[in-house]
């Protein structure tokens, strides 16, 4: 399984919730956030997913998240 099937994963199981690439990378155990921004960054505006300012679901800060929104 690819760090992209891993992090398309995680979003889609928190679904409609939306998540930070901080949460993603310490979730997943990535060794840098860059990771899961890259990853992200692919997914975003494709498929139902879309970026926005909200508060994540995870740690409860408002930030720049990443949510799949099923259609």
């Amino acid at each position: 399984m690819t760090v992209l099937d891993q992090v398309r994963g995680l979003i889609m199981r928190l679904s409609p919730e939306p998540v930070c690439d901080d949460c993603i990378a310490e979730r997943l155990g990535l060794s840098v956030r860059q990771h899961a921004n890259h990853q992200t960054r692919e997914l975003a505006g494709d498929h139902g997913f879309e970026w926005s300012k909200d508060v994540c679901t995870l740690c409860g800060a408002t930030k720049l998240v990443i949510r799949h929104k099923a259609r």
